[in-house]
């Protein structure tokens, strides 16, 4: 049985209690990952694990527990590139899917705009966590799960 591994420190409180809806109807074992406390209901699926506070600490963590087959919900593309290549699946919480397809070309456009950035370039962050973000998240959530349990 698979796992989900979420990358708690950026995930909307909405992806989270979606998360926590699924795990539970689904059983499937569940763990929210950030540098401090995340408060959860009590859940026998789901459990929350604080790491050490650090640059990437969550990160880390999770790329050293993520086995091939699990689910990692996470926007951190440098993140997704290493659990893709430990065989795990990758989400965001808007629902995409990130593969060994199209990680490359994503990690290479953030480093690209962060360069701009740097240059002094004014660009503008993601827009703000929508319904519509949250149907397409839960939607992918539940088709994953359907097929992975």
């Amino acid at each position: 049985m698979p796992t989900l591994w979420i990358d708690a420190d950026a995930c909307p409180r909405a992806a989270r209690e979606i998360i926590v809806r699924a795990a539970e109807r689904t059983r499937t074992r569940t763990w929210m990952v950030a540098n401090h406390a995340l408060p959860l209901p009590p859940s026998a699926w789901v459990k929350s694990r604080a790491v050490a506070h650090g640059f990437d600490a969550a990160d880390d963590a999770i790329v050293e527990a993520v086995e091939t087959g699990d689910l990692v919900v996470t926007s951190d593309l440098p993140l997704a590139q290493a659990v893709i290549a430990r065989g795990a699946d990758v989400m965001t919480t808007r629902g995409e899917r990130l593969t060994g397809d199209n990680i490359r070309a994503r990690v290479q456009m953030r480093d690209f705009m962060e360069t701009l950035r740097a240059s002094g370039e004014q660009t503008r962050g993601p827009n703000a966590y929508s319904d519509g973000d949250r149907r397409e998240f839960a939607n992918a959530l539940d088709s994953w799960l359907r097929r992975h349990t």
